[in-house]
């Protein structure tokens, strides 16, 4: 028995481009629909999402069942906040806003096990087959198969970007422009020069340290940000996707029924 096979970084580290897209519903039957739907990759989240740590697990379970892999977007607490989702059998965990080389060593040290880190063990819960896997086994394939994706959303990480991008143990460095444009007094302004800029910063650190870099987009933008060097993309969410569509049948209905 092993460790289950992360598809989307065996993906990745191949140069290849996996799309994702976020969920901000608690309901696992969201997640079932978009793995029907075909999406090959679920973003959950513990930031700004007022989950807990079942509904987490469940909507894991749900990604499961259709091949789908897992992204969970963590809050920064203590080191279980950081690998209980890895436990539950996330593929990939995300920290936000890291700001300095001293903080990704850290991020490193407390997600990944040895000789990289000092990542507690337990390997009783799903991720380890409830201890049905060889010790030692499971923690050199949770090295292997579970991915750490660091968030670079302000400014004062980027005096320190070819440190952090040079970290073992991290995977991906991911740019996120909407907390970055509201550091940098320029929220909402996605168009903004210092966004692009530190968009591409951030690309072409990944790439020089062979890490992988990761963004938000759209489909408008999709072949430019992977032109840039961008291989891990998230594109959307249910809240985006459900207000855009009652929206318009609420339109659409004031338009035919004179109110």
């Amino acid at each position: 028995m092993r460790v289950r096979e992360n598809k989307m970084a065996k993906k990745l580290r191949a140069g290849e481009v996996v799309v994702s897209t976020k969920t901000n519903l608690a309901d696992p039957r969201v997640v079932d629909l978009i793995g029907l739907c075909g999406i090959e990759c679920i973003w959950l989240d513990l930031e700004h999402v007022p989950n807990d740590w079942q509904v987490i697990e469940n909507q894991i379970r749900a990604a499961k069942v259709h091949g789908m892999e897992t992204l969970v977007r963590v809050t920064r607490g203590s080191y279980s906040e950081l690998i209980k989702p890895f436990e539950a059998d996330a593929s990939a965990i995300m920290v936000p806003h890291l700001m300095s080389a001293a903080d990704a060593r850290q991020v490193a040290r407390i997600t990944r096990f040895h000789p990289i880190g000092r990542r507690p063990v337990d390997g009783g819960n799903a991720d380890g087959a409830y201890c049905m896997i060889d010790f030692a086994r499971y923690l050199q394939q949770s090295n292997e198969q579970k991915l750490v994706m660091v968030q670079i959303e302000d400014p004062e990480p980027l005096d320190e970007l070819d440190e952090i991008a040079a970290v073992d143990g991290l995977d991906v460095l991911f740019f996120g422009p909407g907390d970055f444009s509201h550091a940098i007094g320029a929220a909402g302004q996605p168009d903004h020069p210092l966004i692009g800029k530190a968009r591409q910063r951030v690309a072409d650190a990944a790439l020089a340290h062979g890490k992988i870099a990761g963004t938000v987009g759209t489909l408008e933008n999709l072949a430019a940000l992977i032109d840039m060097g961008y291989r891990f993309i998230n594109i959307g969410a249910d809240v985006l996707c459900l207000t855009e569509y009652f929206s318009r049948i609420a339109a659409g209905v004031k338009k035919i029924v004179k109110q």
